[in-house]
C-alpha cells in the first residue's frame, strides 16, 4: 500500500508518521511537499500533526489554501483514503472535507497525555480490523481539540455513523471525566459520509511501538493496509 505524508511549513509529526509506516509497518511511503498540486500513485494520503504555518489566523486556516490541498480534495472526492491527525484534522475541517470546527480546549491549556478511545464505528477502512469493545490507548497533544458542531450536524453525524472515536475511560465507558478538551459528545474523531476521510485529534503514530507506551495505534494503519489488500 502506497502512502503519502503531506509536509506543511510547521508540520512536526510528519517524521513520526513516516517512521511508523516505513520502519515499523514496512510500507512504501513518500513525503509530499505542500506546493505539490498533483497526487498520483497513492492509496492513502496522511495530513500529520504540528503547527502548519505557525497556526496563524487559526489552526489549519492557511494550510487549507496550500496547492497540495486542492489535490487532496480532488483525491478524497474521487474516493481516495485520507487521514488527518491533530493539525491534519483541523486542516480537513477548514477544507470542508469534514463538518464542524475545533476550538480551544475548555481548560485553555495545551494537553499532552494518553487517552482511551472508544471505537464507535468499525465499518470504516480505518477501523475495520478493530474490535468494537477494545478501548485504544492513544496520546493527544493539542491546545485546540475541542470539537464543535451545531445540533443539525451532530444529528447527521450520529445518524450516519460518522462519529468514529470518542474519549472514554480504560473500560471503554464514555464519561465526562474522560474528556480531555471539552469536545461535544466526547468526540475524538469523525469521518465523512463516504467513510474514506478520517479526522482525529489523538496521535496513533505515537502509539505504534511498545517503547512509546502503547502499540494500539497500529490497529488503524493495519486496518487500512488490510482494507486495501482486500481489494476494496
Amino acid at each position: 500500500m502506497k502512502f503519502g505524508v503531506v509536509v506543511f511549513p510547521g508540520s512536526n509529526c510528519d517524521l513520526d508518521v513516516f517512521h511508523l509506516l516505513q520502519d515499523v509497518l514496512h510500507q512504501p511511503v513518500d513525503y509530499i511537499w505542500h506546493t505539490q498540486d498533483k497526487l498520483t500513485g497513492y492509496d492513502c494520503i496522511i495530513l500529520p500533526g504540528g503547527f502548519s504555518y505557525g497556526d496563524y489566523l487559526r489552526c489549519g486556516a492557511i494550510a487549507r489554501f496550500s496547492p497540495v490541498m486542492q489535490a487532496v480534495v480532488r483525491f478524497a472526492r474521487a474516493g481516495g483514503l485520507v487521514m488527518g491527525i491533530c493539525n491534519g484534522f483541523q486542516i480537513l475541517l477548514e477544507a470542508g472535507l469534514l463538518p464542524g470546527a475545533l476550538y480551544r480546549n475548555t481548560s485553555l491549556q495545551f494537553r499532552c497525555q494518553f487517552t482511551y478511545l472508544k471505537v464507535e464505528n468499525t465499518a470504516t477502512p480505518f477501523t475495520a480490523g478493530i474490535a468494537a469493545d477494545r478501548p485504544l490507548l492513544i496520546p493527544i497533544a493539542h491546545g485546540e481539540g475541542n470539537y464543535y458542531a451545531d445540533d443539525a450536524t451532530l444529528r447527521r453525524l450520529e445518524e450516519n455513523g460518522q462519529i468514529v472515536f470518542r474519549y472514554a475511560d480504560a473500560d471503554g465507558k464514555v464519561t465526562e471525566a474522560a474528556n480531555p478538551n471539552g469536545s461535544l459528545g466526547n468526540i475524538a474523531g469523525i469521518c465523512n459520509e463516504g467513510r474514506n476521510v478520517l479526522g482525529m485529534m489523538p496521535h496513533p503514530e505515537r502509539a505504534g511501538e511498545a517503547i512509546l507506551g502503547s502499540e494500539d495505534g497500529l490497529a488503524l494503519f493495519t486496518s487500512l493496509i488490510n482494507y486495501r489488500e482486500g481489494g476494496r
